[in-house]
Formats: C-alpha cells, structure tokens, sequence
C-alpha cells in the first residue's frame, strides 16, 4: 500500500527534477552483474546463492513447479489449495504459526500459485535465516493433511472463489477467455479451480497430490541477503538437504496444444443489476512457441 500525501510526493518529484536537471548528462551506467551460484542438493532440490550485504536481510523464495497445469480434469483447484494447507501445520509447527513465528521476529512471508508454479516466500533479520529455512524443510517433509484441516480449508477457497469470481461484475471473464482460448492444454481451466471439483475432492486426493510434487526434484530454492554462501550452503543441507526424495519421478504428462490455424470468436451476454452502457471487447495473442513448450 502506498502511503503519503499528495504534496509531500509532488515535492520529492520536484526535487527530483531539480537535481536531474542541473547535473551534468552521463553516459548510462550498467548495474553491477549479478553474482549467484546454483547447486543441486543429492535429494534433488535446486539452490540459487547471491549475497548482497547492503542490509541485513535476507529472502528466502521456494519455488514448487506445480500449478494448475498440473491438474487433472475433475481435480482442478489442487495446487492453490495446497497453498493454503501449506500453513496450516506440520509435524513440528502449529497451524497458522508458520506465519506468527516470523512475525515475532520482525520477518514477513506468503505464497502465491500460478498456472505454472507455487511460491513460498520469506523476508526476515539475516540471523533468522537458520529458522526460515527448518521451518520449510519441517512442511516439505512433514505437512499435516488431515481430513478436519482439509475441510476447513476447502470451505475457505470456495468463499475465496465466491468473492472474487462467481459474485463479482464480469468475475467469470477471464476464465471463459481461458477456456475459449485453449482446446486441451490445461491453461484452459483457472488456477483458483471450479466448486464442483473442490467439492468433489477427497483428503486422499489431496494427499497424493502432496506426496507427487512437494517433493525436493520438483522445488528450486533462492536465497538473496547478507549471509556467508558457505555457511548458507551448510544449514541449506543440514535442513533441507535431509527431506527424503520423492517416492517416484514427477509426471510431465501434461497434453500438447495443438496450434491455432484461425481466428476464434466468442460471444458472451451477461444480465447484471449494474446500470452500464455499451459492451466489452478483449482481444487474445498466442505465444505460440511458448505455449506449445509447457
């Protein structure tokens, strides 16, 4: 959130402008070059070092490759939900206290899920890195996925789904143009998933699902901040470096989309309560090489 007053930004952009135009024209300066190594752990998981030592901070970012194209037809909806389990527990934390703990410490974190990946991320004091990193290798390894907590939290995603799709104005618009789009590719059906197939869901489902792809060969591991690489490097292994491997190599079966050879049209009218002339036009571009790669 953005925050201040109108003048007080109009003043910085004068100052701005001021300092600009009374120095003296440069020729355009490159930034520095990135500095990372990359390292793969003997259970699989990838690890992404860069040190930067201007604060003393670090991030943690944990990258699951499995989104909604992962999912299967009727078993949609999976991968952001276990986005939310994620937080809900595991053998040595409570739920909700993944959150709490790096609070307290003055950290923050969150997670997001997209069509092709699950993120989990962390920002805390650099000497909190030893906590960030046992509290994810405690969830990859141990998440608790019961049938109460998946009940609850399945109730919770539909709520969510209700608020920002089914009640709102033209809430179902990016998912029909999604499902117009695409003939087969699981692109076609939305990350957040449909009410029948979350309610057809079993814990069971669910529990599949964790043991496929939360899985260290399926997650790649970033680390920015002030830390040592060496030392970071020790506790990656001490903590995660223990979770044992998946059980079996993870499916890519995902279906190939056929390339589009013509133009496709849709025509979409919605009766609403909102007092509102005229009518909406989107228009869609395929990255062909892109999409036919996933």
């Amino acid at each position: 959130m953005v925050r201040g007053s109108r003048w007080r930004a109009a003043t910085v952009v004068a100052a701005l402008t001021i300092v600009a135009t009374t120095q003296p024209s440069s020729a355009a300066v490159r930034p520095p070059k990135l500095q990372y190594q990359i390292t793969t752990l003997a259970n699989g998981l990838t690890l992404i070092l860069s040190e930067d030592h201007s604060v003393p901070i670090v991030h943690l970012q944990l990258v699951y490759h499995v989104g909604s194209k992962n999912e299967k037809p009727g078993r949609t909806g999976f991968a952001h939900l276990f986005e939310h389990l994620m937080f809900k527990g595991s053998k040595n934390v409570q739920p909700e206290a993944h959150t709490s703990m790096l609070s307290s410490v003055g950290g923050q974190s969150n997670a997001y899920t997209t069509d092709d990946e699950t993120v989990f991320w962390e920002t805390v004091p650099s000497q909190y890195l030893p906590l960030i990193l046992w509290l994810e290798a405690d969830r990859m390894a141990t998440l608790r996925v019961d049938k109460e907590t998946f009940t609850n939290e399945r109730e919770v995603v539909k709520e969510e789904r209700r608020m920002r799709v089914d009640n709102q104005p033209y809430g179902r618009l990016n998912e029909i143009i999604y499902d117009q789009a695409f003939t087969v590719h699981p692109y076609k059906h939305a990350t957040i998933g449909s009410m029948q197939d979350l309610e057809a869901a079993s814990v069971e489902d669910v529990r599949e699902f964790y043991r496929t792809y939360y899985v260290p060969s399926n997650a790649t591991l970033a680390i920015v901040g002030d830390f040592d690489s060496p030392q970071a490097m020790a506790l990656v292994n001490q903590y995660l470096g223990r979770v044992p491997k998946g059980e079996r190599d993870v499916p890519r079966d995902i279906p190939q989309e056929p390339p589009q050879t013509r133009e496709k049209r849709a025509t979409l009218e919605v009766l609403t309560s909102i007092k509102r002339a005229g009518a909406d036009l989107i228009l869609t571009y395929f990255a062909k090489d892109v999409a036919r790669k996933l």
